[in-house]
């Protein structure tokens, strides 16, 4: 009797369990679907310590890797810092209802909350790019701070390191060329050697002439600066056409030899090679707004690091075998290499162009000891 009761039971539960699989079919897909259309967690804004000890904290990036979150928006610059041949990813993001003040020559005027975020790469042995670092550049109440993120050997996960060690970095290039050198990672207090003008951090690489480019977005090529202001990002920007734009380095068709080294020189240089920031007494400023060959180290002596081996000079026009500004960018010995830190090995191709622009220069043939006579002393 027993096992008949049991017997028409489960015959009556597998009839059941038939008629109510798609409703739990359909609910298993209902919330599956919910799940992966389901918003990521908003970007959250740290604007004074403790700042987050991972990455992740910020809520930039969506899942691993660098898939930007609602807001977080992708950009470029024409001619960047060269930093070892690394790859470079940027990014930034303001607080909701806020935007920069457009300026014409400087960086913009941006609000507080605002993240600049800049990581670093280089090809991997799976065909892939391994990330090293992620510098934020975060604005906070009292001023910009940089916090090195460094990324574990997983991937996964970038750590804030104030001071990190040097990480080796050995690859093979698309031609096949293998490289191994050691990069450094700059500690937050280095930061300020290449951020800091008259004492206050600023970023350097958001300016007009930097982003006035096109640049590929999930929807489609955009102007930057027009992109910007669309989203509610930028004020005060006129149209891309009447922007200042700077040359591409490495594109002839983007501007003349001497606007290429020009842009080159203002983006990797005058950082420190400017009024007011860390080798501005120098007197030798290579923005791209200086206006003369003079400013430029025209066969001027140095006063800062002094001479390289037998050269006199920073600028000979027509031969950069006797040019200072060459030999410091060939050079990679400490204290005598330029830029100081970003860089451990030489950039050839930069090199070569600023070789090129510097035979390009000439002075009508007056000598360097006729014209330094000339020249106002900096010392």
């Amino acid at each position: 009797m027993g096992n008949l009761v049991i017997e028409k039971f489960r015959r009556k539960f597998s009839v059941m369990w038939v008629e109510l699989l798609p409703l739990v079919e359909l609910f298993v897909l209902v919330v599956i679907l919910a799940g992966c259309h389901s918003k990521p967690a908003p970007v959250k804004s740290f604007v004074e310590e403790p700042f987050p000890e991972k990455l992740s904290g910020w809520n930039l990036f969506v899942g691993t890797g660098l898939h930007p979150n609602q807001g977080v928006l992708h950009y470029d610059l024409n001619t960047p810092l060269f930093s070892d041949y690394a790859g470079k990813y940027r990014f930034v993001w303001m607080p909701p209802g806020t935007h920069a003040q457009y300026r014409d020559e400087t960086v913009f005027d941006f609000p507080v909350g605002t993240i600049l975020a800049k990581s670093f790469a280089f090809p991997a042995e799976n065909g892939k790019e391994k990330l090293i670092e992620t510098r934020l550049l975060i604005h906070g109440k009292n001023g910009w701070v940089g916090l090195p993120y460094v990324w574990n050997e997983s991937q996964t996960e970038a750590r804030l390191d104030l001071a990190a060690d040097p990480v080796p970095v050995n690859y093979a290039d698309r031609s096949g060329q293998k490289h191994a050198f050691t990069y450094f990672i700059p500690n937050a207090n280095e930061c300020k050697q290449c951020h800091e003008n008259a004492r206050v951090m600023l970023p350097i690489g958001p300016k007009a002439r930097n982003l006035n480019k096109d640049y590929v977005y999930s929807d489609g090529s955009a102007n930057q600066l027009a992109r910007w202001t669309q989203v509610g990002y930028l004020q005060g920007a006129p149209s891309p056409q009447a922007t200042p734009k700077a040359a591409r380095w490495d594109l002839p068709q983007s501007g003349t030899l001497d606007e290429r080294a020009r842009a080159y020189l203002d983006n990797n240089c005058a950082h420190c090679h400017q009024p007011g920031a860390g080798a501005g007494y120098t007197g030798f400023d290579l923005r791209l707004t200086a206006t003369s060959l003079e400013s430029l180290g025209l066969c001027k002596s140095p006063n800062s690091a002094g001479r390289v081996g037998n050269l006199v000079y920073d600028l000979v026009p027509g031969k950069p075998e006797e040019s200072i500004l060459v030999a410091r960018m060939e050079s990679i010995r400490p204290k005598e290499m330029m830029p100081q830190i970003g860089r451990s090995v030489v950039h050839q191709e930069g090199l070569a162009l600023i070789r090129e622009w510097v035979r390009s220069l000439s002075t009508n043939g007056a000598p360097c000891a006729t014209l330094e006579a000339s020249h106002p002393s900096h010392d």
